[in-house]
């Protein structure tokens, strides 16, 4: 777990479609020390049980929040809101990540709807070759926490 706690940031998934993805953040998280919070509505009945197959044991060693809503998310957040977008004009590499940040990762069907988008602190892309759409929503999670955390140099 994050030894330097002060520094620890957040990975948020905004209304995640798939159980299978949201599997994988779960263990990045758990094996980053990073705590997760999952938006609802999910794009299936969201439990440990229905993400369990690419979680693994790894659920058990992370710090999940669950929020009902986007309303409910935000009340409960504190630091900045950072949305991972392709409709970014700024890179992840360019940033200067601070302890408390949320990165936010948008929904695989339709990334961020404009009034969460406007309501992220700041925006930003993983740059990718052209002619490519995105990146699978859990691979841009690990970029993004791995980067974060390389700026910040917590220890796990």
């Amino acid at each position: 777990m994050i030894t330097n706690c002060e520094k620890s940031i957040r990975l948020a998934l905004f209304q995640p479609d798939l159980a299978p993805n949201v599997g994988m953040v779960i263990r990045t998280c758990a094996c980053l020390g990073l705590p997760l919070d999952v938006i609802e509505p999910c794009g299936f009945p969201f439990s440990l049980g229905a993400v369990r197959s690419r979680a693994l044991d790894y659920a058990a060693h992370a710090e999940i929040a669950h929020h009902a809503s986007w309303t409910q998310f935000e009340m409960a957040r504190e630091g900045r809101l950072v949305a991972m977008t392709t409709r970014s004009t700024s890179d992840l590499w360019d940033f200067s990540f601070r302890a408390g940040d949320v990165l936010l990762i948008g929904r695989e069907s339709a990334g961020l709807p404009e009034e969460v988008h406007e309501a992220a602190d700041a925006r930003l892309r993983i740059p990718m070759k052209d002619g490519v759409r995105s990146l699978n929503m859990a691979m841009s999670a690990a970029i993004a926490g791995a980067e974060a955390l390389r700026q910040l140099r917590v220890a796990v």
